[in-house]
């Protein structure tokens, strides 16, 4: 038996049978409107910023894992400003968010994923990802086959909720993920991996590490997807291009198709696709050393998922 974490929090289950996105599902159509704020009542007025923070009005279940770090800005009075955008996607884009308080130095920046609302295309792939998935009602199953309007709703929230509660479990499993603040339609608040100023960390591809530090990196990955193996899980779309690094520090991103291998069947391969992808590029950059070899990396994690 293991601990494993659902919507009302740990649970003591059998392998493999955790899932990310039996919790409720979100179907609001994110909506983009200009607002005009009343300044005239400066205790109703924006005094600064693109909106009042959104803490407030998350659920305890759409906000991150207690304690949350001294870093998470949950002040009444706090706004966020949006300082430009970070990466742009087929599934959505992030953003760089400033929560801060005025009149004080309380101040965090943070990446705000926003999932595209379902006038946009289709997530790609999303039929082996989600195979093996459950969908609570029958209305909700029979329009995600379809592809109705309303099943790619579900889909897209399907896809921001199953990120989030990744994110959230991954965090308390001590994986190294962005720490995620909270969830808000459609939107996902996380730690932002970068510098004071803005800059963001470099994805791996682009930081190409060295010698001890290509090794150090190495072990930091083989450590997190084995843990992720043993929780009976596979990032599904593990790449260079999903990995971060930021002072030597390994931060594994881009959650949303986490796969559970137990059930989907599929779960092998995925384990499998995920170990060549990042063993490839490591063994192109020359690594040697290292307890596990990326030759050996795929039947290691089979091994460690009972696949």
């Amino acid at each position: 038996m293991r601990d494993v974490y659902s919507s009302g929090g740990f649970i003591k289950r059998g392998r493999g049978k955790n899932r990310f996105d039996t919790d409720d599902l979100m179907f609001e159509k994110r909506v983009h409107t200009e607002t005009e704020w009343d300044l005239s009542d400066d205790s109703d007025g924006l005094p600064e910023g693109d909106r009042w923070s959104t803490w407030d009005s998350a659920a305890p279940l759409e906000r991150g894992p207690l304690p949350h770090p001294s870093w998470v800005v949950t002040d009444l009075g706090a706004v966020d400003t949006e300082l430009g955008i970070l990466k742009t996607g087929k599934e959505g884009d992030v953003f760089l968010i400033r929560r801060s308080v005025p009149g004080t130095e309380r101040s965090t920046l943070m990446a705000a994923k926003r999932y595209r609302s379902s006038e946009h295309k289709m997530f790609h792939r999303d039929a082996g990802y989600t195979e093996g998935r459950q969908v609570a009602e029958s209305r909700m199953q029979r329009a995600v086959a379809n592809k109705s309007e309303f099943g790619r709703k579900v889909i897209a929230g399907q896809w921001a909720m199953s990120e989030f509660n990744a994110l959230k479990t991954c965090h308390q499993w001590g994986l190294p993920v962005p720490y995620p603040v909270q969830i808000s339609d459609t939107e996902i608040l996380m730690e932002f991996i970068g510098e004071p100023d803005g800059t963001a960390a470099p994805r791996l591809a682009n930081a190409r590490p060295e010698g001890a530090e290509l090794v150090s990196v190495w072990e930091q990955l083989v450590e997190a997807l084995v843990t992720l193996a043993q929780r009976g899980y596979a990032h599904g779309d593990l790449s260079p291009y999903n990995l971060l690094v930021h002072h030597g520090r390994l931060v594994i991103i881009d959650l949303p198709q986490i796969v559970d291998v137990v059930v989907n069947p599929q779960g092998a391969e995925f384990l499998a696709r995920d170990a060549r992808n990042v063993g490839t590029w490591f063994t192109s950059r020359g690594l040697t050393g290292g307890s596990v070899t990326p030759d050996d990396l795929p039947e290691l994690l089979r091994r460690e998922a009972g696949r």
